[in-house]
């Protein structure tokens, strides 16, 4: 193939200098032909394209090396193999052609690929209270000194582009509904209709096309606030770009430096501020003359009114262990003793756990995060201590309870006086569900002052500081009514005494 730099010669030697091709053929040690070809083209570069490309050997070998470039593809560059890597990968599998073959097939594959048509990304316009988007990220704060990733909700109005970022420690079900009523809370209203990719808190199948089978728990926060779901096609985030190139943002702006804060309440109040601000100092994108915060303030009046709160809770189901505790998310909780080995519902919340039984509330505790810890409280297991107050003394309940200053004193008493004191202890502690813990307290306090320490005392004097002023009168039934009132006369004893005496004598 002639060289750019053959034609140049040909074309000076023939052009300019006059010479004949004979000679510039002779000259240059090139046919006559190929002097013609450059004398006669105007071209002064030839590319020879072949239409057709035998593989002899490779051919065998074509589909498996298209399969492992395919591959490579959806990989980072740093990570895609070589011409040189395939052909050594080929010969392994038996190829015995050249590495020339394996080049020029991997350089045609990838420029094919590179001559494909790039995806066109269509610009979405949204009306006032029409949608919102939804999305999670993942951030670096230090929390408590310590760096911690944590998990941001970011919720957006598609028309206003006003935003709340809210974190949590999971990304899971409660979490979810606890950013949208949040986040509900925050703009003063909800829109007509929320735009999610395929989250599992919210998505239990895909179907065709934009079907898809939600949540039940998920379908409940949706008709509670009047919006419908709308999930992305699958791998087509360019349909919530708004909230995707948010996140970048807000990683940015946000999260860079590292925030430094003690707990989540701390970093949640920090990042309301933020989104505030944000909205108040920068420009609408469409609408440049105004603020986000402005062309929010429009849009509130097209936002659908809020509801009561949403009771987002994640439903889990447990069985109650012999020490009367449930398991959850690597964490144990206790439960009014008396439904040992019952089965329950765990109404999971983002800061609670709610434990139900046939609707009937039987402990109730704050979320922990970790693992391995177990959360009691004493009073459940105040049923069992009827039967076994011995465990008063060494119960993992019962250690650092924290009763009331007058009946911690009381138990401190009765420990030093009675061999018998957690009996007479636990006596005293029962009649907290009967006459509740401010009306005990109050007995003992009597107690405390009179220098008297013993359950009867205190029982006695919650039995004479009872009030019975609210206890409706009884009605006796119409047959015991009397019909004449008796008259008062003395004389009618004086008659019954006479009439004793006479039957005696």
């Amino acid at each position: 193939m002639l060289v750019v730099e053959t034609i140049r010669k040909i074309r000076l030697s023939v052009h300019r200098d006059g010479r004949s091709i004979r000679h510039t053929a002779k000259e240059l040690g090139i046919s006559r032909n190929t002097v013609r070809k450059a004398v006669r083209s105007q071209e002064t570069v030839f590319r020879y394209h072949r239409q057709s490309q035998p593989l002899p050997v490779l051919g065998a070998y074509v589909e498996r090396l298209a399969e492992a470039l395919a591959e490579d593809a959806k990989l980072p560059k740093r990570q895609r193999r070589s011409a040189v890597v395939l052909f050594e990968q080929l010969q392994a599998e038996g190829y015995t052609g050249g590495y020339d073959s394996v080049r020029r097939h991997v350089r045609d594959w990838r420029r094919r690929q590179s001559e494909l048509p790039a995806e066109v990304y269509i610009p979405l316009v949204f009306e006032p209270g029409e949608a919102f988007q939804f999305d999670w990220s993942h951030e670096l704060v230090e929390m408590a000194g310590m760096p911690v990733t944590v998990k941001a909700a970011q919720l957006r109005l598609c028309h206003s582009r006003h935003f709340l970022v809210v974190a949590y420690p999971r990304e899971t079900q409660e979490m979810v509904f606890d950013a949208h009523a949040q986040a509900f809370e925050f703009f003063g209203g909800v829109c007509r209709r929320g735009i999610y990719d395929n989250l599992k808190a919210a998505v239990n199948k895909i179907l065709s096309g934009k079907q898809r089978s939600f949540n039940n728990r998920f379908g409940q926060l949706c008709s509670h606030y009047l919006f419908e779901p709308v999930a992305c096609t699958p791998a087509a985030g360019w349909e919530k770009g708004q909230v995707e190139n948010q996140v970048g943002t807000v990683r940015r702006r946000f999260f860079v430096p590292r925030p430094k804060v003690q707990d989540f309440r701390e970093l949640n109040e920090y990042l309301r501020e933020r989104c505030l601000q944000w909205a108040k100092t920068h420009p609408h994108p469409d609408v440049k003359d105004q603020s986000v915060w402005q062309v929010f303030e429009a849009e509130k009046p097209h936002l659908i009114p809020l509801p009561s709160p949403f009771d987002g809770y994640a439903e889990r189901p447990a069985r109650v262990s012999p020490s009367s505790l449930v398991s959850f998310d690597r964490n144990r909780y206790s439960v009014d003793c008396r439904h040992v080995g019952s089965p329950v519902q765990l109404r999971v919340y983002a800061e609670r756990i709610v434990i139900v039984r046939e609707g009937e509330l039987v402990g109730e505790h704050r979320r922990h995060f970790g693992s391995g810890k177990t959360v009691f409280d004493p009073w459940h297991y105040l049923p069992a201590l009827a039967r076994k107050p011995g465990a008063l003394r060494n119960g993992a309940p019962f250690r650092h309870w924290d009763l009331p200053e007058a009946i911690a004193c009381i138990g401190e008493q009765l420990q030093r006086r009675y061999p018998d004191w957690d009996r007479q202890y636990v006596g005293i502690l029962q009649t907290v569900p009967l006459y509740g813990l401010e009306a005990v307290e109050t007995a003992c306090s009597k107690a405390l002052n009179a220098g008297v320490f013993s359950k009867e005392v205190v029982l006695n004097l919650l039995n004479r500081g009872r009030e019975d002023t609210d206890t409706p009168p009884i009605d006796p039934p119409e047959h015991l009514i009397l019909k004449q009132p008796p008259i008062a006369d003395c004389q009618r004893y004086d008659r019954l005494r006479q009439e004793v005496l006479y039957v005696a004598q």
